[in-house]
């Protein structure tokens, strides 16, 4: 075999291999999700794997099974994951978010367009490191957005990034002095915070959705403001019209839908 068909299979090897770890890839794990309103096809992305695998985890063990949506906002998303509502009606217990919990996985090439597929979490104030809830997922619905809003939406994301880090810096450093049996005043745990803060905005700067994120947000529409704050770890490849149908149903004033609307089955149908 002469040195130029060598290199010709070589090159052919290396972008097969490629193409099947980039995102969208042939090897992303397809699910078949069977509700009470229809049917809705998810993928899941090989970048986030420790969501990933978590998933099929509880998707072969049968526990979405029964599980409603229990939070419901049109325009904005649909959820469900909590087990409180495999056995009993819908009440204000649910979204209790009362389940174990991952570490977050946040990818900035992974965002919220409509049809995104990402971990529900509890608030940063108990939950500084932004670990996602093992159960709870939503799936966006989202609206449409123009320049000015998605400019705006910008604003909104590097706020929360900032706030959220802060807040993670200042648990970081009291929890640290508590451990080390230095005690620390509190202006004391505010200056170490804030000059970390510092130091981040100094090296990262302010955070710009990327031109191919913005034309998803003014095309298929999105929520971006959860961008960088809540992880994306799947999307919808079919069923975007079910996702409609959910969002679109009537809900009390705590946004619990006043139908149940229920996972029948949820299963994997390719790898």
């Amino acid at each position: 075999m002469n040195k130029i068909v060598m290199r010709i299979l070589f090159l052919s090897a290396v972008f097969l291999a490629t193409s099947c770890s980039a995102p969208g890839g042939n090897d992303n794990t397809i699910f078949l999700m069977k509700t009470t309103l229809g049917d809705i096809k998810l993928k899941l992305y090989n970048e986030t794997p420790l969501h990933r695998d978590n998933f099929i985890k509880l998707v072969n063990s049968g526990f979405y099974e029964g599980i409603s949506f229990h939070r419901v906002i049109n325009g904005f998303m649909i959820q469900a994951g909590d087990p409180v509502t495999r056995t009993v009606p819908i009440d204000k217990s649910s979204d209790s978010l009362n389940t174990y919990t991952i570490p977050s996985e946040f990818n900035k090439q992974l965002h919220h367009k409509k049809g995104a597929l990402a971990a529900a979490r509890e608030g940063n104030e108990v939950n500084p490191d932004m670990r996602s809830s093992g159960t709870h997922f939503y799936i966006v619905q989202g609206v449409k957005l123009n320049d000015d809003q998605l400019n705006l939406a910008e604003e909104q994301i590097n706020s929360n990034v900032k706030r959220a880090l802060f807040n993670k810096y200042i648990h970081y450093y009291a929890d640290s002095a508590i451990l080390s049996g230095v005690p620390l005043s509190d202006g004391e745990i505010q200056e170490k915070a804030s000059d970390k803060m510092f130091r981040y905005l100094t090296t990262e700067g302010n955070y710009k959705i990327p031109d191919l994120q913005r034309i998803d947000y003014k095309t298929i529409g999105g929520v971006p403001r959860l961008d960088g704050t809540y992880t994306v770890f799947g999307e919808v490849i079919e069923g975007l019209d079910v996702v409609d149908k959910i969002a679109a149903v009537k809900t009390d004033e705590a946004d619990k839908p006043l139908s149940d609307i229920k996972i029948l089955k949820i299963k994997i149908v390719s790898k």
